[in-house]
């Protein structure tokens, strides 16, 4: 029996979902050119260096409450985690944090020809009112310090924050535990061996 779906790393998804991914993907190639949304090295193996990798962030926990994405960008992991809520958490709550305006523009207009359901600010993280997240992600945007100074603005104290980090993660570990204190689970990614997943919870100053 054909089922019409598609698998996108690890994850089975509907054919509407994946429709909307290529959506996405092909609406960031017509913006990218403009505003730089990845790299142009990048462009060529966007699913499996991007898209694949955002997937991935949403498969490290259980999508439920109020997810917020810092830094969004070019919408990973955030657009993606919203379209990929369309199928897997309807009800989730999601928020994207982007203070450029056109980086913002682009957002909202993938979000729009996408279909999925999610709030942009176009504020600094800092500027924006605590906002409370059950799920804090944050892809490509400072090294693992100061990333912990935004979970500790906007992560529930029960909440759980997802930051994927390269080959150096160990170090940046390092550096940030002198720091704070936290309890970490690094999940190996599945794009890049040595590339991981930190789910992160209990954030507070050490």
């Amino acid at each position: 029996m054909i089922t019409g779906d598609h698998t996108v790393g690890s994850l089975n998804v509907s054919r509407e979902t994946y429709e909307r991914l290529e959506v996405f993907a092909d609406t960031l190639q017509r913006w990218n050119p403009k505003i730089n949304l990845v790299s142009k090295s990048s462009i060529s193996d966007l699913w499996i260096r991007h898209i694949i990798d955002s997937v991935q962030v949403f498969q490290c926990t259980i999508p439920k409450g109020h997810w917020v994405d810092l830094g969004s960008g070019g919408g990973f992991p955030g657009l993606v985690v919203g379209i990929l809520a369309r199928q897997f958490a309807p009800d989730l709550k999601l928020t994207l944090v982007e203070s450029d305006q056109r980086k913002s523009a682009f957002l909202r207009t993938a979000a729009r020809e996408t279909g999925a359901q999610l709030t942009v600010l176009s504020k600094r993280i800092e500027q924006v009112e605590p906002l409370n997240a059950d799920i804090l992600s944050a892809r490509a945007l400072t090294d693992l310090s100061g990333l912990l100074g935004f979970a500790q603005r906007h992560l529930s104290s029960s909440g759980t924050a997802l930051f994927p980090k390269g080959a150096t993660w160990e170090k940046e570990l390092a550096q940030a535990q002198r720091e704070w204190k936290f309890s970490v689970t690094p999940i190996t990614s599945i794009t890049e061996p040595s590339s991981v997943v930190l789910r992160i919870q209990g954030v507070s100053r050490g």
